[in-house]
């Protein structure tokens, strides 16, 4: 349901964008063996020179991998080339928008608002987990800084700000955009989660879906 539990990372899809033509390679490689220069150019029809800058883009967004392939005998060695998860994400994103609301309300109508919010605790408390190992600081202060720094590293565009005298986590990019419901489920998730990773209540002071530019957080009463 969630990127992180599947363990799909965030940055593999960081700073990317997919041509026309890069998008036809995708599409040829998802689903399919790994594959050469050379076969890509016969079911495509264009020139060695255009694949190779294309594969170029989308291994640098992260969307195909290489892999040597050495042949028997004295044969020269060469190149395939295969889909990764991003790139299985990037055909279906937007299918993303309808699955996972459908199994909020899925959730909620089995088990009713009683369900709705162990299952909300659950994944807060699983998603808690991915980041505490990696957060070595002692106050909550310092925490909520290294998991600013620590969501970067994963490709997300976020900053810890001084506001008001107190420390802000400014979330600029959200990677559960596309699992928003009518309750906003996720939104819940997210404050809990970076609560149990900091070891101290935050509030939200900023709200995209109320007009902010992002959604922000901030250690409830001001606690450093």
């Amino acid at each position: 349901m969630l990127p992180y539990m599947f363990q799909l990372k965030v940055t593999e899809m960081a700073d990317a964008s997919v041509s026309a033509a890069g998008m036809r390679l995708v599409k040829l490689l998802v689903g399919n063996p790994p594959m050469t220069v050379a076969e890509m150019m016969d079911a495509t029809g264009v020139t060695r020179t255009a694949v190779t800058e294309q594969l170029g883009e989308l291994m640098a967004g992260g969307f195909v991998e290489r892999h040597l392939e050495r042949l028997p005998g004295r044969g020269r060695p060469h190149h395939r080339y295969t889909a990764t998860h991003a790139a299985l994400l990037l055909l279906f994103a937007s299918a993303q928008g309808l699955m996972v609301p459908a199994m909020w309300k899925a959730i909620e109508e089995a088990g009713g608002e009683s369900l709705m919010q162990r299952v909300m605790r659950s994944v807060a408390h699983q998603l808690a987990q991915h980041y505490r190992k990696r957060i070595r600081a002692k106050s909550p202060r310092k925490r909520l800084e290294q998991m600013s720094a620590v969501l970067r590293d994963e490709g997300a565009l976020v900053e810890a700000v001084e506001e008001n005298g107190g420390l802000v986590l400014r979330k600029r990019s959200c990677p559960f955009i596309s699992m928003l419901d009518e309750k906003r489920a996720v939104c819940h998730i997210d404050e809990e989660m970076i609560s149990v990773v900091v070891g101290h209540p935050v509030r939200r002071v900023g709200y995209r879906h109320e007009g902010e530019p992002c959604c922000s957080f901030e250690l409830a009463n001001g606690r450093g």
